[in-house]
């Protein structure tokens, strides 16, 4: 009786008692892949727990101090004070490995289940309509989030992220006009400089978290909470229809239990798998340059991207475009995350497909949209791989030089042919689909008729089942604008764009 008095006079004063009754009935699917989303959300919780930790111990200052800590192979060796307080947080802070290797390991699983989540929702359509604006900020979330793990990997200042650090100051430089401006700005002047982690330090503690703290609740409780929950297709159901269960008690118990999965899983992974072992690569300098060093994996295709790159160059006017840096480190992400933020209006172009849409697509009914999918997975696996090709080379003792060639080719033959064969694959399924429709269920029971001849029974297709594996149907041609003069073809645009509707909805 009194906590309902209590509701009561909170919400004549507050407000919210009907959305909250709303959001507790609000239906959730139940399919396994709407849960991959939460992976992202509850290992960036981790995050966020364990870097407030850190932030009481880590000292952001390159000053140089003499080591005097308890790791014994580096006492009296100089280094920055940012290296001093990771060695002292690693040995000397109780937990304080535990805590480091959550943070990168978590840091890792939030971007992994960024991309699995954003895979999800581009090969299901889950983009269109009305979720174009849920779509950019999950792009906006993807690539800060990306940048922020180069920061915050940056900050240690060992030998490693060091590494990491003169790569991002040769990209400085490499941009026109403005490159070594900028360069002596970010880092208070000539490489290494004295002022790079601590603005990197302020970048990754305050600006970006302060944003993901914005975005991420905006993306995945505010927009997901107003519009109806996207759902795969299933007999009876429509666009405006959803069926699952409830968010309480049901969902709730479920989120609650992946949170402490997640969670568990981060916290098992950094106590048996050792992580960026700092203490190993000793301080930073300028002058110490370590054989086979990779970045983290999120970051690998920019590394790949600089190593296949030719070493093209030119001058114009008395200044130096070094496109062999250029280009990778501009070129690569552009084409990555510009394509991804503008997919959803180029589609919608092309198909002239302007309705509203809560039941999702099978990869397989949408064979273009699939095949263009995997040819970016292709070539964003390309540049990864080829960012470890000194590693390859020599343990499968290859040449270098054969290992560069071999990706060079791969990166423009690879989303080709793997855009071809998926679209084969597409188109190949869905044929199975209309013979099960058209034919019916195989059922595993053969007989032998009167001639001797074996066939298998096959009963009728259920409702259900139909509805299951019936793609929707083919999108409305797009209208060309009339024209007076018959003998007057359509603007180029619009011949392009019915040209690209009809392959789009080739099946």
């Amino acid at each position: 009786m009194k906590v309902g008095s209590l509701a009561r006079a909170l919400d004549d004063r507050v407000g919210g008692a009907g959305f909250l009754n709303r959001a507790m009935r609000k239906a959730f699917a139940t399919h396994w892949s709407f849960l991959l989303g939460e992976i992202a959300l509850y290992a960036f919780v981790v995050v966020l727990i364990t870097g407030v930790f850190l932030t009481f111990f880590f000292k952001p200052s390159m000053e140089e101090v003499v080591y005097n800590g308890a790791y014994v192979p580096l006492k009296g060796v100089t280094m920055s004070e940012a290296y001093a307080s990771s060695l002292e947080i690693t040995f000397e802070v109780r937990g304080g490995l535990l805590i480091r290797q959550m943070h990168h390991w978590g840091t890792l699983i939030f971007l992994g289940g960024m991309v699995a989540h954003l895979l999800r929702n581009f090969f299901t359509g889950a983009f269109r309509k009305p979720r174009e604006l849920n779509w950019l900020i999950g792009v906006a979330l993807f690539g800060l989030v990306m940048l922020n793990g180069l920061f915050g990997y940056s900050l240690p200042d060992d030998l490693l992220s060091g590494a990491g650090l003169r790569i991002l100051h040769g990209v400085t430089v490499s941009i026109p006009l403005v490159g070594t401006y900028l360069a002596v700005f970010l880092f208070g002047g000539e490489f290494p400089g004295g002022d790079i982690v601590p603005r990197l330090y302020s970048l990754h503690v305050l600006l970006v978290p302060g944003l993901l703290l914005v975005l991420v609740p905006l993306h995945a409780v505010v927009l997901t909470w107003r519009q109806t929950h996207t759902q795969f297709r299933k007999h009876g159901l429509k666009e405006r229809m959803i069926s699952g269960d409830p968010f309480f008690p049901v969902f709730l118990g479920k989120t609650t239990a992946w949170l402490l999965w997640v969670a568990g899983t981060i916290a098992l992974l950094a106590t048996v798998f050792q992580i960026n072992p700092v203490w190993l690569y000793g301080p930073y300098l300028p002058s110490r340059v370590s054989a086979g060093s990779q970045p983290d994996w999120y970051m690998g295709f920019l590394e790949g991207a600089l190593r296949l790159m030719p070493p093209w160059e030119f001058t114009a006017f008395g200044y130096t475009v070094t496109l062999s840096v250029l280009i990778p480190a501009l070129a690569a992400p552009g084409l990555l995350f510009l394509g991804l933020a503008v997919y959803p209006f180029v589609e919608r172009w092309i198909t002239g497909d302007r309705a509203v849409h809560h039941l999702l697509d099978r990869p397989r009914d949408v064979p273009t949209r699939t095949g263009i999918g995997i040819a970016g997975i292709v070539y964003y696996g390309v540049l990864w791989t080829s960012g470890g090709n000194d590693v390859i080379a020599t343990n499968f003792h290859i040449s270098l030089n054969a290992t560069t060639w071999i990706f060079r080719v791969a990166i423009v033959v690879g989303p080709v042919l793997a855009y071809v064969v998926t679209r084969w694959i597409c188109l190949g399924l869905q044929a199975r689909d209309r013979r099960l429709v058209e034919r019916g269920v195989e059922t595993g029971r053969i007989v032998r008729g009167p001639e001797g001849g074996f066939t298998e029974i096959e009963r009728p297709a259920t409702e259900e089942e139909k509805s299951s594996v019936t793609p929707p149907a083919p999108h409305p041609r797009p209208a060309l604008p009339q024209v007076s003069n018959g003998d007057v073809p359509p603007p180029a645009k619009h011949r392009i764009r019915e040209a690209l509707h009809r392959a789009w909805d080739m099946r």
